[in-house]
């Protein structure tokens, strides 16, 4: 079988091929080659080679078919992946047309440092791991709303600051996205609400609104259960 059917270049795209070692129209320094090199799917990549793989610096655009349609990649890559700093523009074919990434990737995952601009105009500068947010960052929202804190794959989850654009704040824990565990919430016009949120609600509020009255037995009992469920 040819040897450009047999060795994947790309985990990232399933028609991607690998190249025989400087094929025609690059040139070799070291174990390296540079060029140019098109695929049988439009696909292109230009730069540095190593081991039928791209390696070093390059850049691969893709061509018109599938979901990585008119997507271009400019930055490092290590054993046909990409990884190191680079920056992935995506084009407007794609599924995911507008959005920008500049920062870390490892093993073709965004990984480390990075920036997300998306097509929405929402933005993410933070941490990444294995493709999802993880670690500390900061997502701004294109409505004005804006989170600073800590993430678990891809979520709002441990301590962090959501300001909202009307002037409200919540400054506290946070799990799989919503506000979990203790916190408080001020208003703009600075009334506060400071104790146990479960799945995104005040554990007072819940309570209430399930017609217990504030100091009395049940509504205690309702608040200590609710608690414990965290």
């Amino acid at each position: 079988m040819n040897k450009l059917i047999m060795l994947l270049l790309f985990s990232i795209t399933t028609n991607a091929y690998a190249l025989p070692d400087c094929h025609s129209g690059t040139i070799k320094i070291g174990d390296k080659c540079f060029g140019a090199y098109t695929f049988a799917n439009g696909d292109k990549y230009v730069g540095e080679f190593k081991d039928d793989k791209a390696h070093g610096q390059g850049t691969y655009t893709w061509g018109n078919q599938g979901k990585w349609a008119g997507d271009k990649y400019v930055g490092e890559f290590k054993d046909g992946k990409k990884h190191g700093q680079g920056t992935l523009t995506v084009g407007n074919q794609s599924q995911w047309a507008g959005s920008e990434y500049v920062g870390e990737y490892k093993d073709d995952k965004k990984h480390g440092e990075g920036t997300h601009t998306y097509a929405t105009g929402n933005k993410y500068v933070g941490e990444w791991k294995d493709d999802m947010r993880h670690g500390q960052g900061t997502y701004t929202y294109a409505d004005g709303n804006k989170y600073v804190g800590e993430f678990k794959d891809g979520n709002r989850h441990g301590q962090g600051t959501y300001t909202f654009a009307d002037g409200d704040k919540f400054v506290g824990e946070f799990k799989d996205g919503n506000r979990h565990g203790q916190g408080t919430y001020t208003f703009a016009d600075g009334e506060q609400l400071t104790g146990y949120y479960l799945n995104d609600k005040y554990i007072p509020t819940t309570c209430k609104n399930m017609g217990l009255v504030k100091g009395s037995s049940e509504f205690g009992q309702c608040i200590i259960t609710l608690i414990n469920k965290l």
